[in-house]
C-alpha cells in the first residue's frame, strides 16, 4: 500500500528560533509555528482558530533559522510529521508529533543588524498606486 507523509505550512513565528547543537556538533533549531484558519460558521458567523505546531529543523536550515528568523516572521515550510515518544522522570509517558522540516522558505524581513539601514519594499504596487494597508512593516499580523 502506497503513503504519504508530506505537510506544507505557512504562519508566523510565536517566539525566536531555538538554536543548539548536537553532541557532535550538528545544529538543531525549533521553531513554534502559529498557522490561522479562517472559516465561517452555519450561522454566517466568521470565525479563526490557530493552531500551534513545533518545528525541527536541521543543519545550516537551522543556523540560518537562529539567524534570520524571530518572534512574527513569516515562514512556508515543507516537511513531514514525525511522533517522538520519551518517559518523564517520575515514570510517565509522554509523545509529541512535530513537523521535521525539509525546507523553511522566508517569506518576510528577518532580524536587521544594528544600525542598518531599512530597505525599501522590493515591489512597488501595482500601476503605481500605493500601499494603503496603513501596515507598518515591523507589526505582527496576530
Amino acid at each position: 500500500m502506497a503513503s504519504l507523509n508530506k505537510v506544507f505550512l505557512i504562519g508566523n513565528l510565536t517566539r525566536p528560533p531555538e538554536l543548539r547543537y548536537t553532541p557532535s556538533g550538528t545544529a538543531v533549531s525549533d521553531l513554534r509555528l502559529a498557522v490561522n484558519r479562517g472559516y465561517t460558521t452555519q450561522g454566517g458567523e466568521r470565525r479563526e482558530e490557530t493552531c500551534f505546531l513545533t518545528v525541527v529543523v536541521w543543519g545550516k536550515q537551522a543556523e540560518s533559522c537562529g539567524e534570520y528568523l524571530d518572534k512574527g516572521s513569516p515562514i512556508l515550510v515543507e516537511g513531514r510529521l514525525q511522533t517522538r515518544d520519551w518517559e518523564t522522570k517520575d515514570g510517565q509517558k509522554r509523545n509529541v508529533v512535530e513537523v521535521v522540516a525539509e525546507r523553511v522558505q522566508f517569506m518576510g524581513r528577518g532580524k536587521q543588524p544594528a544600525g542598518a539601514p531599512v530597505a525599501a519594499p522590493a515591489e512597488a504596487a501595482p500601476f503605481g498606486g500605493s500601499d494603503d494597508a496603513g501596515h507598518g512593516d515591523d507589526e505582527v499580523p496576530f
